[in-house]
C-alpha cells in the first residue's frame, strides 16, 4: 500500500517540515517515549506460565508442556513454562512479575487480590460426583487407612497427620476448620504431629504408606476425575487400603490468574484460547489429568469472596505466609504486545 502525506499525520509532519525551513524549532512531543524493552511474548520475553504445585512434578511437567504448545499454536506467541516450589512462592513470582499467567488455588487467589499483584480471570468447572453436573465449587476430605479402625475425626486425636501446603483451601483450611469445629481443638494440639505433603497425592500415599495416620486431600485425589479407578500415579490398591471419613467444603474451584497490568487485549486472546483448548479431545485429557477440571467459565475477584470468609473463620494469616516466602527476582517488563 502507498503511503502519503493525507490526513493530520500527513498535515502535522509538513508543519514540521515548514517550521524547520523557517530555521525554527518544533515544539517537543508530549507523548510518552516507547521502551526499549522486550516485547511480551516475543523470543526475549515470552510469556511465562505457571502451574500450582499441587500435583506431582511430572504431572505438571507433561500437561503443562501441552497447555503452553496449545498457547503458542492460538496467539503465536512465545511462552515458558515456570516451575513452582510452593503456593506462597507462586503468589510472590506472580508479585514479582516473574509469572504472568498461572493457575492458582483457590487460596492463593485471594492472597493475589489481597496484594493486588493478578486478577483471576478463569475458574474451573468440574462434574460434582453426586449430581453429575458441572460445578463451579469442590470439597475436602479427610482419609485413613481402612486398617487403622479410625472411624471419624476424634480417632485420630494423638495421631500424625499430613496437610498439603498452607495456601490449600481443601488440604489445610476447609480440613482445619472441620477438625476445630468437631473436636473444640487446633490441629497443633489435636494431632501428635502435622507435616504439610507438598501436594494432594503425595498427603494421600502419606496414609496409603504408614508414614501418617491421616490426610486432608482434595475430593478424589485417589481416583481419575469420573471417579471410577485410581489415578495416576496412585497404587492400584489405593482405595481399599484408605478410606474417607470426613469432608468439607463447598469450596470455590481454583482457576487462572492474569499479573497485575497484563495486556486487555493479550488477555482476552488467553481466555478464549484455553476455553477452546479444554474443549477439544486433547485439552480435556490434559486438564483432568492435571487438576480434574472438566472445562472453565470467565470469572471475577467476586467468585472467591466465600474464601475469604472461610480464611477469617480458620484463623489463616495468610499474608505472614506470603511474607515468610522469598520474593523472587522480576523478570524484564514487557513494552507491549507484538
Amino acid at each position: 500500500m502507498r503511503s502519503t502525506l493525507r490526513g493530520p499525520l500527513g498535515w502535522a509532519l509538513a508543519a514540521a517540515l515548514l517550521i524547520a525551513a523557517c530555521g525554527g524549532t518544533p515544539a517537543a512531543s508530549t507523548a510518552p517515549k516507547a521502551s526499549t524493552g522486550p516485547r511480551l511474548g516475543s523470543f526475549d520475553r515470552p510469556i511465562s506460565l505457571a502451574f500450582t504445585p499441587s500435583v506431582q512434578a511430572a504431572t505438571i511437567s507433561t500437561n503443562g508442556a501441552a497447555i503452553k504448545s496449545a498457547l503458542e499454536r492460538s496467539t503465536g506467541l512465545a511462552w515458558k513454562v515456570t516451575v513452582m516450589t510452593s503456593y506462597a512462592a507462586q503468589v510472590e513470582a506472580m508479585c514479582a512479575g516473574s509469572v504472568d499467567v498461572g493457575f492458582f488455588a483457590t487460596i492463593q487467589m485471594t492472597l493475589l487480590l489481597d496484594k493486588s499483584c493478578g486478577s483471576p480471570v478463569l475458574g474451573a468447572l468440574r462434574i460434582d460426583p453426586s449430581t453429575k453436573q458441572l460445578s463451579t465449587s469442590y470439597n475436602s476430605q479427610i482419609i485413613v487407612r481402612t486398617d487403622s479402625g479410625i472411624s471419624d475425626i476424634n480417632g485420630l486425636k494423638g495421631k500424625k497427620f499430613a496437610f498439603v501446603d498452607p495456601l490449600s483451601a481443601s488440604g489445610y483450611v476447609y480440613p482445619t476448620l472441620t477438625i476445630k469445629n468437631k473436636t473444640g481443638q487446633e490441629p497443633k494440639t489435636f494431632f501428635s504431629s502435622t507435616i504439610f505433603a507438598g501436594g494432594h497425592p503425595q498427603a494421600a500415599l502419606a496414609v496409603y504408606q504408614g508414614t501418617v495416620d491421616g490426610a486432608a486431600t482434595f475430593i478424589d485425589v485417589r481416583t481419575t476425575a469420573d471417579g471410577t479407578a485410581p489415578g495416576a500415579g496412585m497404587p492400584a490398591d489405593i482405595l481399599t487400603k484408605t478410606k474417607r471419613i470426613d469432608t468439607a467444603g463447598p469450596i470455590p474451584n481454583d482457576g487462572v490468574a492474569l499479573v497485575k497490568g497484563f495486556p486487555d487485549d493479550l488477555g482476552k486472546q488467553v481466555k478464549q484460547a484455553l476455553i477452546d483448548y479444554s474443549k477439544t479431545d486433547d485439552g480435556k485429557k490434559v486438564f483432568a489429568s492435571l487438576f480434574q477440571w472438566d472445562g472453565m467459565l470467565e470469572i471475577d475477584a467476586k467468585f472467591y469472596d466465600s474464601m475469604k470468609d472461610a480464611l477469617k473463620l480458620a484463623g489463616v494469616d495468610v499474608q505472614g505466609l506470603a511474607n515468610n516466602t522469598p520474593r523472587p527476582a522480576a523478570t524484564p517488563a514487557p513494552t507491549k504486545t507484538p
